[in-house]
This record gives C-alpha cells, sequence and structure tokens, in this order.
C-alpha cells in the first residue's frame, strides 16, 4: 500500500504491508538548506558591504557611445530612384554631413522611426539623410519604402557591402559622418524628432 498525498488514509498496492508512518525531514538536514539559500543569495546578489553581483546584462541598443573620430567607410550603390551615390563623392561635391540610417522591412522600430526621421529631413535640408535596408529581402524592402513613403534618398544594400562596413547590434542604427569624412555620432535604437534634431545639433552645429 501507499499513502495518498492527499488524504491521511492508506491506500493499498501490491509491494507490502500497510505502513502509517509519514517521511519527514531531520531538522539538521532543514537548517542545512537554509543555510544554502542564505549563502547562496549573498554569492547572487552581493554581500554585507552593498556590493553588487556580476550577473551580466543587456545594454539598452540606445547606450552605446558615438565612435568618434573614426574614417567613415566608403560605400556606393544605387538609391531607389536610380540614383548612383558614392559617400566620398557626396562628400566632396555636394558637402553636406550625412545621417545614414540602418533599417529593414522586417524591423518595427524602423518602421515606427522612418516617419520621425522623415519630419527631420524636412526641418534640415543642410544635411543629407540616406536611409539603406540591410539584411533584408531586396522585394520587401522595396515595397516596405513604398508603402512607408519617405522623401529622404532610400537605397537597398543588396550586395550587405553598407552591412558589412557599419555593423550594429541590431536596427534601427543611425550614423552621423561630418563633411570632413568622420563618424561624429552613432546611435542604436529608434528615434524621435527631437533626438534627431539634438543629434544633429551636437554632432553638427546645426
Amino acid at each position: 500500500m501507499t499513502d495518498d498525498p492527499t488524504s491521511d488514509t492508506p491506500v493499498a498496492d501490491s509491494v507490502g504491508p500497510v505502513s502509517r508512518r509519514t517521511r519527514r525531514w531531520p531538522l539538521g538536514v532543514l537548517t542545512l538548506i537554509v543555510v544554502a539559500f542564505v549563502v547562496g543569495g549573498v554569492v547572487l546578489f552581493g554581500g554585507d558591504d552593498g556590493s553588487a553581483n556580476t550577473t551580466p546584462t543587456i545594454p539598452d541598443l540606445g547606450s552605446f557611445s558615438a565612435a568618434t573620430g573614426d574614417v567613415a567607410p566608403d560605400f556606393s550603390l544605387d538609391l531607389l530612384d536610380g540614383t548612383p551615390f558614392r559617400l566620398s563623392d557626396h562628400l566632396e561635391n555636394d558637402g553636406r554631413p550625412v545621417l545614414l540610417n540602418l533599417w529593414a522591412s522586417w524591423c518595427a522600430p524602423c518602421r515606427e522611426e522612418m516617419p520621425a526621421l522623415d519630419a527631420a529631413a524636412a526641418e534640415h535640408p543642410d544635411v543629407f539623410f540616406l536611409g539603406v535596408a540591410v539584411e533584408d529581402d531586396p522585394t520587401a524592402a522595396a515595397a516596405f519604402a513604398e508603402e512607408v513613403g519617405v522623401s529622404y534618398a532610400l537605397a537597398i544594400d543588396e550586395s550587405e557591402r553598407v552591412g558589412r562596413r557599419y555593423p550594429s547590434p541590431g536596427l534601427p542604427a543611425t550614423f552621423l559622418i561630418s563633411s570632413q569624412g568622420e563618424i561624429v555620432r552613432t546611435v542604436f535604437g529608434a528615434l524621435d524628432e527631437a533626438d534627431v534634431a539634438e543629434l544633429i545639433s551636437d554632432a553638427f552645429g546645426l
């Protein structure tokens, strides 16, 4: 017979005689268990001196700092309107600083961010806004671009050259490139219009 855990009445089985004794944890074992939990908590959450644990945390994408002074890698691609674009040629001939935004059709924050970028581009004609789809299906990216309907320049990085030269831990990612061809600010994560205005002011003084 076995003991039914929901009842004090023994239940018969074919193993052996009925036993009405219930199994109890010895007091010493219980004490050791409690001590182990307390010691484990101190190790995990820090000691009495208030020191924090060393458990790694995932940083917020927007908290990454700029790679100030890095030379912006050159790249060339065709814009969606068919215009060829090369970064070095733009900086030499046009001279405007560049806000390079990496996006993808599958990226929900990109969809939320692009109207804000569009409004900021209209407010800052002295900055060249360029949105490049990376790690994306070209057909899906083109359909997404048509649906969003922003007025600033868009392109699709079919060769993945831009994505490799401007790596990021996630999308969207924004790189502010000065007229001298230096990356002066880098932000990973979605921006709103106020964020963009502040970035342009800080990075370019505009």
